[in-house]
């Protein structure tokens, strides 16, 4: 499948699986796509991701994480700020924390894609891929 904004179809296909209350889901894998995914990992947002090699592209499946009795996803909202149509750029004094540090803004700098505490950290800003809470 051929999107112009391949990082929304990850966010979309991740909001979507975990609505309908699978195990994992299978997107097409890129770079960019792999970094966002280890942030999520690395914060708890997901349990794992695994990197399929597969002809003509390689395909990331996402291992989804739910907790308590409920079987509750361990995320509220997954939302893509910066969009094809819309950049959203930001210097690294700009970038606030999400709902006072609960939630995750996913920031693509100059050194790489970063979640928004290592960009004031590094004090490197960029554009604001997505926020997840």
């Amino acid at each position: 499948m051929n999107t112009t904004d391949p990082i929304a179809d990850l966010l979309t296909r991740i909001r979507n699986s975990v609505k309908a209350r699978k195990a994992d889901c299978v997107i097409p894998a890129s770079k960019e796509k792999e970094s966002i995914l280890k942030i999520l990992k690395e914060a708890g947002y997901i349990k794992n991701y695994v990197r399929q090699e597969k002809k003509p592209q390689d395909d990331l499946v996402v291992i989804h994480k739910y907790v308590g009795k409920t079987n509750a996803p361990v995320f509220h909202s997954l939302k893509r700020v910066s969009k094809p149509g819309r950049r959203v750029y930001k210097g690294y004094q700009e970038i606030k924390p999400v709902l006072d540090g609960v939630g995750l803004s996913i920031v693509s700098t100059p050194k790489g894609i970063m979640a928004d505490t290592d960009a004031r950290k590094n004090k490197v800003g960029g554009e604001i891929l997505c926020e997840i809470w």
